[in-house]
Parts: C-alpha cells; structure tokens; sequence
C-alpha cells in the first residue's frame, strides 16, 4: 500500500513562509524522483520543484530562489521551504513521487491548501 501524505498548508500574508512536509509509506523512497506541484482555480497542474534520487534539484522559473525542496532519505519524507510567498503561490499543493525503471510509476498525494492572501 502506498500512501503520499502532505502537511503544512494554510493561510499566510503575501512575504511570508510555509514549509511543506510529504511522508511517504509503502515505496522505496530513496530510489524516487520527488516533487511538488500545484494547482490554482482555473488553471492546469504545474510543476513546482522536483528532487532526484541522487539529490539535484530543479524550480519552476517562477519559484526560484524563493522556494527550496530537500528529502530526508532516513525519514521517506520530502519538504518544500517557501519564502516570500506571493499571492500567485495560491493553490494546491500536491506531492508525487516518480520513477521510471524497472517500470513506470507515478503516486500522488491528497493535496495540501496555501492561501496566500491579505
């Protein structure tokens, strides 16, 4: 059984921080690519940050250098620290974990909401 289980969102003014937490149960964690996404009303799922397996990171052009992902292999769990949040950061939050050998598989989370408003 395989369970991704996001935390943290809530409501925050525009400048402020969140952290995100996704535990993840059933896989073989350090062997994953994890991410975040996020999706606001009316608009399509986007990526928001990926970490690989052996530790690279990658950001959407819109979240550099605000947000950082890191994974604590030890704990199967994965983090999204946002900073200077803005209200475009608005939607919610998703967490996936991916892999692509031996076989395809992606599992996603239930989501978490970030409000970020005033």
């Amino acid at each position: 059984q395989v369970q991704l289980v996001e935390s943290g969102g809530d409501l925050v003014q525009p400048g402020g921080s969140l952290r995100l937490s996704c535990a993840a149960s059933g896989i073989n964690f350090n062997i994953y690519t994890m991410g975040w996404y996020r999706q606001a009303p009316g608009k399509e799922r986007e990526l928001v940050a990926l970490i690989t397996s052996g530790g690279p990171t990658d950001y959407a052009d819109s979240v550099k250098g605000r947000f950082t992902i890191s994974r604590d292999n030890a704990k199967n769990t994965v983090y999204l620290q946002m900073n200077s949040l803005k209200p475009e950061d608005t939607g919610v939050y998703y967490c996936n974990a991916k892999i692509r050998i031996p076989l395809r598989r992606d599992y996603w989370g239930q989501g978490t909401q970030v409000t970020v408003s005033s």
